[in-house]
């Protein structure tokens, strides 16, 4: 059997992809099917061309719809703007194609539960993606918490500061356009949601909710915006409809939680951080010093009790085996993430057994859970900062 792979999506996230997809083989034993590298599809011809033969596909395609009609394609990659992905992905589950789509599911959660509808009913395997999940040190926290190490959970921390729209002179795009809570909340709001849930369990209500727009207006591009990079802008100047920043409380089964974000903290490029605090101890994960995590444990002697620096080796999630060099110490960082989720879709998609392989990707009932947090989240904002239930995930 061989396995024809597509990413829709030239951006930094669908290189992301396209590149996990030629790494994920390479992880753990060679039990994954042959894998061809057919297409990468995006509106802008140049980019879709230049990461075609950047990651080594055949081709490249302007029109996701002749990804979806090429019989040569199994599994495919939506990583495009949010208000783009219930079309596609109908598209290609029609055409009996295996999806993975980036987070969050959808711009609207009505479009995100008629998607989760759809995959429930699929021949094929629909997941969404949440990649941090797969940090080694992320799922330590997560063991901690399972194994009873840091003990009840108290109280959970999670933030996540970015600068990518930190610059007013920084072009409009689809990223600042939409209602309260489609901004930082939905980019970076959606993965801290879903790692604050991973490492204490469900979120049953929100509270405090409240969005900032620091960044009234932005300029128009005269070019194709991505994510990093500078593009030439023009002297319109079109405004921006949603949050630059957002902030909530949580209410978990056991113990509570913040979760805070921002577009616009400057000198803080990718700066993710969780915090779980129990009455055994406590353990800090920071993505800028990803191969290692803080730990503090209420039985160490008084003298010496304090925070320690772990750093990550072959015992701890995905790296042992996972990694070409898995010695302690050697590091990993954002980009194995994408190739964990990569190589554990794959294995989804082959059919090779669960017990053997990755934890599974997210359902998509799980991506339209993660989206009612933030429907919560923007109505308790509406309203003052006031508690609003979240909905139980759906597991059926």
């Amino acid at each position: 059997m061989t396995l024809g792979v597509a990413v829709i999506g030239a951006g930094m996230a669908g290189r992301a992809h396209a590149s996990a997809y030629r790494v994920a083989p390479t992880l753990y034993a060679s039990t994954l099917p042959d894998l061809r590298y057919v297409s990468i599809g995006d509106l802008s011809p140049e980019l879709g061309a230049e990461a075609a033969k950047r990651f080594g596909y055949e081709r490249s395609d302007t029109d996701w719809r002749a990804i979806a009609e090429n019989p040569d394609i199994d599994v495919v990659s939506v990583v495009v703007a949010n208000f783009l992905h219930r079309e596609m992905v109908e598209g290609l589950v029609a055409a009996g194609k295996h999806v993975l789509c980036e987070k969050p599911l959808s711009d609207s959660l009505d479009d995100a539960r008629a998607m989760a509808d759809l995959a429930r009913g699929a021949d094929t395997v629909v997941r969404v993606g949440f990649t941090f999940r797969r940090a080694p040190g992320v799922a330590m926290l997560r063991q901690l918490v399972n194994d009873g190490t840091l003990g009840n959970v108290q109280h959970v921390d999670v933030r996540y500061y970015c600068d990518y729209a930190a610059d007013p002179s920084g072009p409009i795009s689809w990223r600042f356009k939409g209602g309260p809570g489609t901004g930082a909340l939905a980019d970076v709001g959606s993965h801290a949601a879903y790692l604050a849930e991973f490492v204490a369990g469900d979120i049953s209500e929100v509270s405090g909710g409240r969005f900032t727009t620091a960044i009234k207006e932005r300029p128009v591009a005269l070019g194709v915006v991505q994510r990093v990079g500078k593009v030439e802008v023009s002297d319109q100047r079109e405004p921006v409809e949603n949050d630059d920043y957002a902030s909530f409380s949580a209410q978990f089964a056991s113990g509570v939680g913040v979760v805070e974000v921002s577009r616009v903290a400057a000198g803080h490029p990718n700066g993710l951080v969780i915090e779980v605090y129990g009455d055994k101890g406590a353990a800090v994960w920071d993505l800028e010093r990803a191969g290692e995590f803080q730990l503090v444990l209420n039985s160490d002697p008084s003298a010496i009790r304090g925070f320690r620096r772990v750093v990550l080796g072959p015992e701890a999630p995905y790296f042992g085996g996972g990694l070409a060099m898995d010695a302690q110490g050697v590091g990993v960082g954002q980009n194995e993430g994408f190739n964990f989720q990569a190589r554990a879709f794959l294995e989804e998609v082959a059919g090779l057994d669960e017990s053997a392989s990755l934890p599974r990707c997210a359902t998509f009932d799980e991506g339209v859970h993660n989206m009612e947090i933030l429907a919560a989240v923007a109505e308790s904002a509406a309203h003052g900062g006031a508690g609003v239930a979240v909905p139980p995930a759906r597991t059926s």
